[in-house]
């Protein structure tokens, strides 16, 4: 393997772990829940889901779930009130 990469390579490993490097403004996620696959996605601070839980409640399992995921890594006033003590 090429040593430029290597060194790209060991940059990444360190920039993982170093979360507050990252911070997410945007994605699409296709998540798999236990009864269908649902289309998340934040944009800004707003979350939205194609599950009907959403629909009524402006958040849910899969919107809570990647929350947790990105934790540190999304916008403060993107994190549900429920999830910012839990």
């Amino acid at each position: 393997m090429n040593s430029g990469l290597i060194g790209k390579v060991d940059k990444a490993k360190r920039y993982a772990l170093e979360r507050d490097r990252m911070h997410v403004n945007s994605l699409q996620v296709d998540f798999r829940g236990e009864n269908d696959t649902y289309r998340v996605a934040l944009d800004g601070d707003d979350w939205k889901c194609s599950c009907d839980f959403f629909a009524g409640w402006g958040a849910c399992a899969h919107t809570m779930a990647i929350e947790r995921v990105l934790d540190g890594m999304i916008p403060v006033a993107a994190i549900t009130p429920a999830m910012a003590h839990a």
